[in-house]
C-alpha cells in the first residue's frame, strides 16, 4: 500500500517545500496527492502544476483542503505542514479533527501552551504525529543512541551541543534581501529566534542520541545586529538530573560557518562524537583506548543504524536521506496502524518530542529574562 499525503506551505520558492515532498516520497511509501502550497493563487496553482497534483486538489485554504479530503474515498492520510510558526496550531488542529494525521516542521507551535493542546489532541482524535527535527534522522545519531543504551560508554558524565551557522549576519549585515524574514518577527515565530529555530535541534539530538531529558537550564542570549527584537546568540548550561550536566550552544552570527552541529557524549568508559560535516560518522574512543571513526552501513554498526541506510558504505548519505528517514519512520508506523501490525524497529520524533522542546524553549527564555537563573523544565 502507498500512503497519500498532502502538504500545506512549501511552495512559493521555499525549498523546505521540495525537501518535504522528497523526503516524504523517497521509499515509495507515500506520494503527494493533494496541496495549498501558498496563499498566492497564481504560485499555489504552479507549485501543483510542477508537482503533479491534480488540480482539483490543489485548494486555497488548509481548511477547504482538510473538509474536501476528508469526505474522499481517495483523500490523504496525512499531511505536511511546512509554514511558519504562527501557522502549525490551527492547520494541525483542523487536520486532526476530521481524523487525518500528521507530519509537522518544528517547532510543534508558536508557545508551549499550544504545543500542550496539540498533544492532546492527538491523543484524544488518535492521530499518529510526527515532527521533522531533521538531524535526528541520520543513521549515525541513531547508532549513537544503541551504543549509549548498550553501555558502551558506561554512564553519562557530560554532553556538549552546538550548532553554529552565520546565514543571519550575513544576510542581514550585507543587507541581502532573504525569503525568510519572518524569522525575525517575534509575531511570527513566538518569543525566541536563535533557541527556537537551531536549539530545538540540539536539543532533540540531546534526546534522540542520549535518551536523556533536560530538567533544568540556565540560559544566556545574544543579540547581533542589536536592532533585532529576538536573540541570534545562545549559550544554555544543561542539567540532567542524575549527575550528568551539559552544554549547549546555538549561533546565527558564527562567520565561517554555514550548518554544522555537533554533538558530544562523554561517559565513564569512553566517548561519542557526530559531526554534521561528516554526517556519516562516529567517533567512538573507549577509555584508554585509540579513537575509532565509524561508518555507517559497515557490518559492524547496529542494524538499527544500518535499516536507515540506503546506499553502500562510503557513499554519502546526507539531508534529504535524513528527512527521509523521519518520513519512513512515520509512514512504517502509519502503515503498521492501518494494518493492525507494529513497526518495531523504527523511531521517529513524536508530538511528545515536540512539547519538550518547546518546554526548553520556554525555560530558556525565563532564564534569560530572569537575570541567566537556573529555571525547571519539570
Amino acid at each position: 500500500m502507498v500512503l497519500r499525503f498532502g502538504m500545506v506551505g512549501g511552495g512559493n520558492r521555499a525549498f523546505i517545500g521540495d525537501v518535504h515532498r522528497h523526503g516524504a516520497s523517497f521509499d515509495d511509501l507515500a506520494v503527494l496527492s493533494a496541496g495549498c502550497f501558498t496563499r498566492d493563487a497564481e504560485q499555489n496553482r504552479l507549485a501543483g502544476e510542477k508537482w503533479r497534483v491534480d488540480p482539483d486538489r490543489v485548494y486555497s485554504s488548509h481548511r477547504e483542503m482538510a473538509e474536501k479530503e476528508a469526505r474522499r474515498g481517495d483523500g490523504i492520510h496525512f499531511v505536511c505542514i511546512a509554514t511558519p510558526n504562527d501557522s502549525h496550531f490551527d492547520i494541525a488542529k483542523s487536520f486532526m479533527e476530521r481524523g487525518i494525521h500528521i507530519m509537522c516542521d518544528k517547532p510543534l507551535a508558536f508557545n508551549l501552551e499550544q504545543a500542550v493542546e496539540l498533544a492532546r489532541l492527538a491523543r484524544k482524535n488518535s492521530i499518529l504525529f510526527g515532527l521533522t527535527f531533521s538531524y535526528a534522522g541520520y543513521a549515525a545519531i541513531r547508532q549513537l543512541r544503541e551504543m549509549v543504551g548498550g553501555g558502551l560508554i558506561g554512564d553519562i558524565l557530560h554532553v556538549a551541543a552546538e550548532y553554529p551557522q552565520d546565514w543571519v549576519i550575513s544576510s542581514l549585515v550585507q543587507k541581502r534581501p532573504d525569503q525568510a524574514l519572518w524569522r525575525f518577527d517575534p509575531e511570527r515565530i513566538g518569543p525566541s529566534l536563535c533557541t527556537g529555530d537551531i536549539g530545538t535541534h540540539l536539543h532533540q539530538l540531546i534526546a534522540q542520541s542520549t535518551g536523556l531529558r533536560i530538567r533544568r537550564v540556565l540560559a544566556r542570549f545574544d543579540t547581533y545586529p542589536r536592532h533585532l527584537p529576538l536573540e541570534t546568540n545562545t549559550t544554555v548550561l544543561l542539567d540532567f538530573g542524575n549527575g550528568a550536566s551539559g552544554t549547549l550552544w546555538a549561533s546565527q552570527i558564527a562567520i565561517g560557518f554555514e550548518s554544522e552541529p555537533r554533538i558530544r557524549i562523554f561517559g565513564t568508559q569512553g566517548s561519542l562524537e557526530w559531526c554534521h560535516a561528516r554526517m556519516g560518522k562516529v567517533k567512538y574512543t573507549p577509555i584508554n583506548s585509540p579513537t575509532r571513526e565509524m561508518s555507517i552501513n559497515r557490518e559492524y554498526m547496529s542494524e538499527a543504524s544500518n535499516r536507515l541506510c540506503r546506499l553502500p558504505a562510503g557513499h554519502p548519505e546526507g539531508f534529504y536521506e535524513a528527512f527521509g528517514n523521519i518520513y519512513h519512520s512515520f509512514c512504517r508506523h502509519l502503515l503498521a496502524r492501518m494494518e493492525e501490525g507494529k513497526a518495531e524497529g523504527y523511531a521517529f520524533p513524536t508530538v511528545d518530542d515536540g512539547v519538550d522542546s518547546m518546554r526548553f524553549v520556554k525555560a530558556c527564555v525565563e532564564s534569560n529574562a530572569g537575570g541567566n537563573v537556573w529555571i525547571s523544565l519539570e
